[in-house]
């Protein structure tokens, strides 16, 4: 079972770097409860703290986490960020649940070329995939 959820790529994030940047004396592949994986035209050094934000889902759609790699991909980074807490990855976890949420109602609304209730949608989504969606 995957570690870290793939975050869709037609959803912009940003990883902000916090005051405090590192996690003395602890290794992160023990310490991760698991996270989340995103492309980043920047490299990042592994335990330094970050914030992830969504943009598109507004201010409350952040959570802290760390660095847990870093690996060069095609002209940029894809880089995992871990979530050391289980509130942290709780809210992670939500946030994640609402991008992939936002994006079915976004494809089927292309794809009909009708409007369609994102509550609606939500519904549609929770109960097709959230048996399937990664722990």
């Amino acid at each position: 079972m995957r570690k870290f959820l793939r975050h869709p790529s037609d959803m912009p994030v940003e990883l902000v770097v916090r005051k405090q940047s590192l996690i003395s004396g602890q290794r992160l592949h023990n310490i991760s409860l698991g996270g989340g994986a995103c492309n980043s035209p920047r490299r990042f050094r592994r335990g330094t703290a970050v914030e992830l934000r969504v943009p598109l889902l507004g201010d409350q759609a952040r959570c802290p986490g760390v660095i847990a790699w870093c690996k060069s991909q095609n002209g940029g980074y894809r880089v995992g960020i871990a979530f050391i807490d289980e509130d942290s990855l709780f809210r992670a976890r939500m946030i994640e649940q609402i991008c992939q949420i936002q994006r079915y109602h976004d494809q089927l609304e292309r794809e009909s070329g009708e409007s369609h209730s994102i509550e609606q949608c939500a519904r549609q989504w929770i109960a097709t995939n959230a048996a399937d969606y990664p722990h």
